[in-house]
């Protein structure tokens, strides 16, 4: 018998000093989780510095999280998120599914570059809904229950004081931004009892994407490529054909565009 408590005894001790190793590296593991899956979901290198966790209060900060962007651009990252506020209800942390109280992303800064005859952000919705379909998302008939984990409800979800800088050839180097009005999704998964992760991902890209579609369609972007190209095209034809009014046409064109330019960068 004493062999016997003996055994229970180390049993209960290595499973109390596996919950404190659990414990105190669980922001450790809420940062790889967010790293892979992330980056899976984007086709993109999603980084994040590190995760402050309270779980008695159920409160968590996520620092410095980024996304990265596909290949085929050449900016260094779409999404710099600033600090995520997580606010969980610690009673549902051992349910399905785990009720999210409000998420609050404070600062994000999004660089929007055109190139490719498209843009990267809309390079990362396309690859999200891709990985969404695997897990029943985005309309597939894939079953959403084998390997995922809990179901996820976020009750809140707000995005502000966010900033669009868009990056693109005809600029030459030079950004155009604009604020990204304030973004809000409530009930996240509450009808369907609950959300898959990559559904959870999908509905925040996809919100984020009609919002910086939204700032970035007030820049005229169309108009102020087509004023340059325009240019360039006449210049071209110009020095073809050696026609000093079709220079001066291209001179005059060409000076439209760098007006437009100036105007739109504040300079």
């Amino acid at each position: 018998m004493k062999k016997v408590f003996i055994g229970v005894g180390v049993v209960v001790v290595l499973l109390v000093a596996g919950g404190i190793y659990l414990y105190s590296n669980l922001g450790g593991i809420i940062k790889s989780a967010i790293e892979t899956y992330g980056s899976e979901a984007t086709k993109a290198e999603v980084t994040l510095n590190s995760v402050d966790l309270d779980a008695g209060s159920g409160k968590a900060a996520l620092n410095a999280l980024s996304v990265g962007n596909p290949s085929g651009f050449k900016t260094k990252r779409a999404f710099e998120l600033g600090s995520v506020a997580v606010q969980l209800d610690t009673s549902t942390l051992n349910s399905d599914p785990i009720v999210i109280n409000s998420v609050m992303i404070d600062g994000p800064k999004i660089t929007y570059e055109l190139a490719n005859g498209g843009s990267n952000v809309d390079a990362i919705k396309r690859n999200v809904d891709e990985y969404a379909k695997q897990f029943g998302g985005g309309g597939s008939s894939a079953s959403s229950s084998e390997g995922e984990g809990p179901k996820i409800i976020i009750e809140k979800l707000t995005i502000t004081g966010g900033e669009v800088k868009v990056s693109a050839s005809f600029l030459d180097g030079k950004e155009m931004g604009s604020s990204l009005p304030t973004l809000t999704l409530t009930d996240i998964g509450k009808d369907d009892g609950g959300a898959s992760p990559a559904e959870v991902i999908k509905q925040v890209i996809d919100k984020m994407t009609a919002g910086v579609g939204n700032a970035v369609s007030g820049l005229n972007l169309d108009d102020l490529a087509k004023g340059v190209g325009e240019g360039a095209k006449k210049l071209m034809e110009g020095a073809g054909e050696g026609a000093s009014g079709a220079m001066e046409g291209a001179s005059g064109a060409m000076d439209d565009a760098g007006k437009k330019l100036k105007g739109l960068l504040g300079n």
